[in-house]
């Protein structure tokens, strides 16, 4: 899938749009649109890896409380186990991807 094929998506402030892009065997990739101020609380997956890739604009990473700005282009290893969370602190939309394998 090449990003001039990504789904519109045009998230509101504080709102969060999600769309799933690949579901396969063990492997889930799902579109996070971020618009200002949303976020998507700290989680965990125990029993697997996830990676955020940052397409477009700003995201505040956390992983096990501590605390990143990341700006796009940017990947961010979430290793199994750790809590993690992002958040768009600015005044534009934030779009990540979240690749999780293999699937719980």
């Amino acid at each position: 899938m090449m990003l001039d094929e990504l789904p519109d998506v045009a998230p509101a402030a504080g709102e969060v749009e999600t769309a799933e892009l690949v579901v396969h065997d063990d492997v889930l990739v799902k579109l996070f649109a971020l618009g200002p101020g949303g976020a998507f609380d700290p989680h965990v997956h125990d029993d697997a890896t996830n990676v955020f890739h940052l397409l477009e604009g700003e995201v505040v990473v956390t992983q096990d409380g501590a605390e990143e700005t990341v700006s796009a282009p940017a990947v961010v290893h979430n290793a199994r186990g750790v809590e993690h969370g992002a958040r768009n602190e600015s005044d534009e939309r934030a779009l990540l991807t979240a690749s999780l394998c293999p699937l719980p």
